[in-house]
């Protein structure tokens, strides 16, 4: 069965996985998928990601994390830029999201990177998503 947007099926998982409070949630994998959870797990949204090999296909398994008081760590996701609408902005309309305290995703020619480390290097792209 194929999806017609993959990355919007895994943030919806997530956000699923964070409203009823699980420890891992699980999703198919794909390399742009897997850079997607490595900025959020260097950035502190989630704990770790593994890799794993289900039945000849591989899984993205995600481990969400939760404060002390059982909240998530992750307040929201929205995907921005879709298979049907695609947004593509400049260096210098770069956003910040959250007043700093929130992420944006942004695809570039020099791989995947969080708004601000390609506000940094001086280069745009397209915004995948926003995480706060």
């Amino acid at each position: 069965m194929s999806q017609s947007d993959p990355i919007a099926d895994m943030l919806t998982r997530i956000r699923n996985g964070m409203a009823v409070q699980r420890d891992w949630i699980s999703a198919p994998s794909s390399k742009q998928k897997a850079a997607i959870v490595e900025l959020l797990k260097n950035e502190g949204f989630i704990l770790d990601y593994q890799v794993l090999e289900e039945a000849g296909r591989q899984q993205l398994r995600i481990k969400l994390g939760y404060d002390e008081i059982n909240r998530p760590i992750i307040k929201g996701l929205r995907r921005v830029s879709k298979p049907g609408l695609r947004v593509y902005i400049g260096k210098k309309q770069l956003p910040k999201f959250f007043a700093g305290r929130g992420l944006s995703v942004v695809s570039t020619s020099k791989g995947l990177m969080t708004g601000r480390e390609a506000w940094k290097r001086g280069i745009g792209g397209e915004i995948l998503c926003y995480v706060w």
